[in-house]
Order: C-alpha cells, then sequence, then structure tokens
C-alpha cells in the first residue's frame, strides 16, 4: 500500500488542510491538534502516520513541515476544558483553534477519523486519514510533537509520575505513581481510571 498522498486534497477546494490530534487516550495533560496547508510543490518527504515515525523522524520532518508548509498551526484543550465539556468534545475544540490559528484561512478540511467536529471551514472525515492524506499525516506530526514537549516539561514539575517517558499513557510506572502519591493538578479527573482513584482515596 503506498504512503499518503494529496489525491484526497485535489478532490476539494483549495487551500485544503490537514487537520489531526495527539492525546486522546491519556489520563493526564492537554489534547493537541494541528491544522496544515503543504505546498503541493513542496512536500516532504517520509510524510506518515506520527505513530509509525521514530521520535527522531518525527523532529526532523516537523521542521520540514513547518520550514515548507503554505501555512500551520496548533490548537490546545486543556485539561480543565477536557474533565468540563468530555474528552470528543475537547478534541473538537483544538481542532478549531488549530484551524483558526492558520496565516491563510482554508476552504476545506481533512480531519482524521470518522467524527464530524465543527470548524470554521468545510470538512470531511477521513478514516485512517494520516497514513492516506499527507496533509493529514503532517498535521498528526505537529500535534504528537508539540503535546510531547509538553509532557516533557511536565516531567520537571511532577517528576515522580515519569511523563517524559509515557507521556500521560496507561504504564505501569504511572499506576504505581498514581497509587502511591494520587493524581497530580495535570490528571483527567472526568477519566473513569482517575475518577476511581480520588473516590478510592476519599474513602480512606
Amino acid at each position: 500500500m503506498s504512503g499518503p498522498s494529496l489525491a484526497f486534497e485535489a478532490l476539494h477546494p483549495s487551500p485544503v488542510c490537514g487537520v489531526d490530534e495527539a492525546g486522546r487516550g491519556p489520563w493526564a495533560g492537554p489534547v493537541s491538534a494541528a491544522a496544515v496547508i503543504l505546498d503541493p510543490a513542496d512536500v516532504p518527504e517520509g510524510l506518515n502516520d506520527s505513530k509509525k515515525l521514530s521520535a527522531t523522524r518525527r523532529e526532523a520532518l516537523e521542521a520540514e513541515i513547518k520550514a515548507r508548509a503554505h501555512a500551520w498551526s496548533v490548537g490546545l484543550a486543556s485539561v480543565e476544558e477536557i474533565d468540563r465539556l468530555n474528552i470528543l468534545q475537547a478534541t473538537g475544540l483544538a481542532m478549531r483553534r488549530a484551524v483558526e490559528g492558520l496565516s491563510t484561512a482554508p476552504a476545506f478540511a481533512l480531519v482524521d477519523g470518522n467524527y464530524r467536529f465543527t470548524l470554521p471551514c468545510p470538512m470531511e472525515p477521513l478514516v485512517k486519514g494520516d497514513a492516506r492524506s499527507a496533509s493529514i499525516a503532517a498535521a498528526s506530526i505537529l500535534a504528537k510533537q508539540a503535546r510531547d514537549r509538553i509532557m516533557v516539561a511536565a516531567d520537571a514539575d511532577w517528576p515522580c509520575y515519569g511523563f517524559a517517558g509515557h507521556k500521560g499513557y496507561h504504564a505501569a510506572i504511572h499506576v504505581a505513581a498514581l497509587n502511591r502519591l494520587g493524581p497530580c493538578p495535570i490528571h483527567r479527573r472526568s477519566f473513569a481510571p482517575i475518577r476511581a482513584l480520588i473516590e478510592q482515596r476519599e474513602l480512606i
């Protein structure tokens, strides 16, 4: 199977931005989203779903995307917004902020997944879009890189949780720290494992 291309972008009015998120599943930290309008004449080689790339390759591609794209933007939704709105709505908020932050207004957006978020322009969800659309793949890389940096910085503030390694996802070291210390301010209290832990500690 061939890698991501601009075939889907060519089906829609230009300019088209690709949109993707990072961090819907973790127990801690914000959710991030990115929007990217690629230059069809200057697409970085090797774009792919960020999860399929090494950290070194993601870092190199991030720099190339930012230098060569027509426009790019990253949006965030905070832990507080996740807990207040729910993770799906907070993801849509981060995506909307990313699209609104583009220096060039897109005529259309291709969004990874199967959910129709409300964006400032018409959009189409594309299942496994980060493996099919070059623009979405670029957005997936920027979103992940932005969130990873936030979680590495959080590790300096709360070093006992191991955020630099697992980025807030379920991991043995994370579970052990939560059981020992309870949640810290960047844990998502609306998520069932964190909510259950809080309730359990309140009963002790």
